[in-house]
């Protein structure tokens, strides 16, 4: 009777324990969604980016250092005037007394000019439009004519044009391709903002002539293609895209590239590439990336596994999964996940420290001064393990880490390669936020012609160029390229741009 009693409450106090982790995990995911719905979105942390001192001391960081790393000073900024490009034209107004007022009021003498006070106002001047008329006169032979000789007919040749027979000149081309993919303005907004200026421009017309100026793009976005191939690091991001002809729910729209936001000391290129494709699988990076076997960052998706790229992991989903599990300790608390934010701020600090060192110097200093947190960060992890519900938010972020943890050194090794895969996500919002507007493609031919049209834009952007400057000097030139000609020079990192559109 006592071993059933006992075995009974055993059995009542395993599910009760059930009950309990149940409950927990409830609780959880509901303070996280009223988080994610009314809380502030930014990830960061208080005194991110800082180098600690103690890098090499305890194993665990104190309740002080936590405590330390959840005080906020909040300081107020004074507001300033926005500022005015000084190569901006600049017209000069003179606002001067009446001569009879330049004496002065106690002794009659003339006043002289001391000085001068300047304000400055910015002017908006709205677009406007021109018709531009090619007229090509034609000649022929009055005499030959009255002898009823056939005689040839002369007249200039017809300027080679991006869109021969067309209306749409280069300028025309660059502001509605930059107003969609840079801006996100929908082609029917930009109908309607044409029909203001007097111009019936359909967004049926302005789609086919994107299909027509995509497909002359293509060998250009092939050639950045083969570069990007050849770089030393790479990163790939992916998101939802939905296509009307498709018979599936969601297809993809899939971005790659290399380098930086701005352009590079070194004039190394910076290239963003979107790939159109109607699925999720690995088999589509593994095509695009082809024989490439150097590091690629990415998240923790398993598709990329497919491709023969050393996979880099991303420290930033890692700390997005402590900073939930930190979200439902109450607004306050500390806990095991302030522990390991700590631990990733300090990596974070080191990455703060050698941003502007050569990739070389950077490992140096990521053995010396990342490593041994990291050794610290893994023997936490594999301690907290073992005390934490697997199926807690922070169980859950525990167990993510280790599972990415050889993923998550490859940084460590190669200073080609960031501690995270923010610069992917960058890459890939320009796409999201546009998609908010446009909402849907309606074919294949049209998600894979925004590829490449993003792929100009975003490209052009990374390079320190105004994709509508660069855009337009693309279909000036690209005309009077024949079959085979170099494409490198048009490339955006080889080209010199100036505020006015010029290139050399």
């Amino acid at each position: 009777m006592v071993l059933d009693m006992q075995s009974q409450l055993q059995t009542e106090q395993a599910e009760k324990s059930r009950l309990q982790q149940q409950l927990d995990y409830l609780r959880e995911q509901w303070q996280l969604l009223v988080q994610k719905r009314f809380g502030a979105s930014s990830e960061g942390l208080p005194g991110q980016g800082e180098l600690f001192n103690e890098l090499e001391d305890a194993l665990e960081p104190t309740a002080d250092e936590v405590a330390a790393d959840q005080t906020v000073t909040y300081t107020r900024k004074k507001p300033r005037r926005p500022r005015i490009d000084e190569s901006l034209p600049r017209e000069e107004v003179l606002h001067d007394i009446a001569d009879e007022d330049k004496v002065c009021d106690c002794c009659g003498h003339d006043l002289h000019r001391m000085g001068e006070e300047i304000s400055e106002e910015l002017e908006f001047i709205p677009a406007t439009s021109r018709v531009v008329r090619h007229v090509r006169p034609k000649y022929s032979c009055r005499a030959c004519e009255k002898h009823g000789t056939q005689t040839a007919v002369k007249i200039a040749p017809v300027e080679p044009s991006i869109l021969p027979k067309s209306i749409a000149t280069p300028s025309l081309l660059a502001q509605i391709i930059s107003a969609k993919f840079q801006f996100g303005l929908p082609l029917y907004r930009q109908e309607a903002m044409f029909k203001q200026y007097g111009i019936e421009l359909s967004r049926q017309t302005m789609s086919r002539w994107m299909l027509t100026v995509s497909d002359k793009l293509r060998p250009l976005y092939q050639r950045m293609h083969d570069i990007l191939l050849k770089q030393p690091a790479l990163w790939a991001d992916e998101t939802t895209l939905n296509v009307l002809d498709v018979d599936k729910s969601k297809c993809y729209m899939w971005v790659y590239g290399c380098g930086t936001d701005k352009p590079r000391p070194d004039k190394s290129p910076n290239i963003v590439l979107y790939d159109y494709q109607d699925g999720r699988g690995g088999a589509h990076p593994a095509a695009f990336l082809a024989d490439y076997c150097g590091p690629l960052q990415v998240d923790g998706y398993q598709g990329y596994e497919q491709t023969g790229a050393r996979l880099a992991g991303c420290w930033a989903h890692a700390r997005r999964k402590f900073i939930e599990a930190k979200t439902v300790q109450g607004k306050g608390k500390s806990g095991k996940a302030d522990q390991a934010l700590s631990f990733i701020q300090k990596l974070y600090g080191v990455e703060q420290k050698i941003k502007d060192d050569c990739p070389a110097q950077k490992q140096e200093k990521r053995t010396d001064l990342a490593q041994p947190v990291m050794d610290k960060l893994k023997t936490w992890l594999d301690k907290s393990a073992l005390q934490v519900n697997p199926q807690s938010l922070l169980g859950k972020a525990i167990h993510y880490t280790l599972k990415q943890w050889d993923k998550l050194q490859v940084y460590l090794h190669d200073g080609h390669v960031n501690i995270d895969n923010n610069r992917a996500e960058r890459a890939i919002k320009p796409f999201v936020i546009g998609r908010k507007a446009w909402l849907f493609s309606n074919s294949r031919g049209g998600a894979q012609a925004s590829a490449i049209l993003y792929s100009m834009v975003e490209t052009a952007k990374a390079n320190g160029l105004m994709p509508v400057d660069y855009l337009m000097m693309l279909f000036e030139q690209l005309p009077l390229l024949d079959d085979g000609d170099d494409l490198d020079p048009l490339l955006p990192w080889q080209i010199n741009a100036d505020k006015n559109g010029q290139s050399n």
